[in-house]
């Protein structure tokens, strides 16, 4: 079932939730640990984030330099079949422009289909830390509106090559949108106009960076309402569980922290997921008193918290 059916379907709030693959060299075990725990909460959809090679440097014994690359984190499809074909649960597979071809991008989402999986997330992603070659023969898209154009298209089974007697591949397509804005758009109005250009080309709905300030998320919403962007703009949230995380979420997502969260952190230090799990709170009880049709939740690789305030919420 696509994202969009179950959105114009819904008769209250829907949960939804992200997952990162293991590490390469990890079993599968902890995302099933995590999503049999997820699955009682009857999750609409479950996201498995998808990520591109690095480089690293290794010496070797005879003192030469050895550059080597590697996906830190592969297994997006296999994860998405696993989630969808074991537990009933939709997926959402991340597809990325950079580092991948768009050769490599049709030959997923030609997987994706025969797993019978519906949606993707289109994602300009991360720039990679090295240069990765591209064949003469192929291309890559530099934004994510040109890779959502590419996913359309294929709805029409217009593929790559001029192939006779093609079937259609209709995938329901999710973007990104930041309320603090993307941090390399100049302007947030510059951003916003980005954003509209994915949907002007078919995304079908967005999904929000994280926030802590609902107060931001809602400004976003209603500027983008303001440009004519009428498709559903889902929140995306995080519980702050750590001290250290009030270091590593702005570093990492380029988000600011309020200072009112901030202040009680560090005031109690001791009692960081205690605080955090009531902000989350109450953020949520603030989106679903605004109207938002669904929460979806970063749970990266902790589920505890999460499934204990979603099961605070359906009650």
């Amino acid at each position: 079932m696509k994202v969009i059916e179950h959105l114009e379907g819904r008769k209250g709030p829907l949960f939804s939730f992200e997952v990162i693959p293991p590490p390469r060299g990890k079993s599968i075990a902890q995302i099933i640990e995590m999503v049999e725990m997820l699955a009682p909460l009857n999750p609409s959809w479950i996201d498995v984030t998808s990520h591109s090679s690095v480089a690293f440097y290794k010496e070797k014994t005879d003192g030469t330099i050895e550059k080597r690359t590697f996906r830190k984190r592969p297994g997006t499809l296999g994860i998405c079949g696993v989630i969808q074909n074991r537990f009933k649960i939709d997926t959402v597979a991340h597809l990325l422009c950079l580092g991948f071809s768009q050769e490599e991008t049709e030959d997923a989402l030609i997987e994706l289909n025969f797993l019978g999986i519906e949606n993707v997330m289109a994602l300009r992603g991360d720039g990679p830390n090295f240069a990765k070659p591209t064949r003469s023969d192929r291309t890559q898209h530099d934004y994510a509106s040109s890779l959502v154009d590419q996913i359309v298209r294929l709805r029409k089974g217009e593929f790559l090559n001029d192939l006779e007697n093609t079937q259609g591949l209709d995938f329901c397509v999710g973007v990104a949108g930041y309320p603090e804005k993307h941090f390399e758009a100049a302007s947030l109005k510059w951003d916003l106009e980005n954003l509209k250009k994915k949907v002007d080309v078919g995304s079908d709905y967005i999904v929000s960076q994280m926030f802590f300030d609902t107060s931001k998320y809602i400004s976003f919403v209603n500027s983008c309402r303001e440009l004519g962007i009428e498709i559903p703009i889902i929140p995306g949230l995080k519980i702050l569980r750590s001290l250290p995380q009030l270091k590593s979420l702005p570093k990492a997502f380029h988000i600011d922290l309020p200072d009112e969260l901030v202040g009680e952190v560090m005031d109690s230090p001791d009692h960081v997921k205690e605080i955090g799990y009531n902000w989350a709170k109450k953020q949520c009880m603030e989106l679903l008193e605004f109207g938002v049709p669904c929460l979806h939740f970063y749970v990266m690789n902790d589920c505890s918290l999460v499934t204990k305030l979603v099961k605070e919420l359906q009650k």
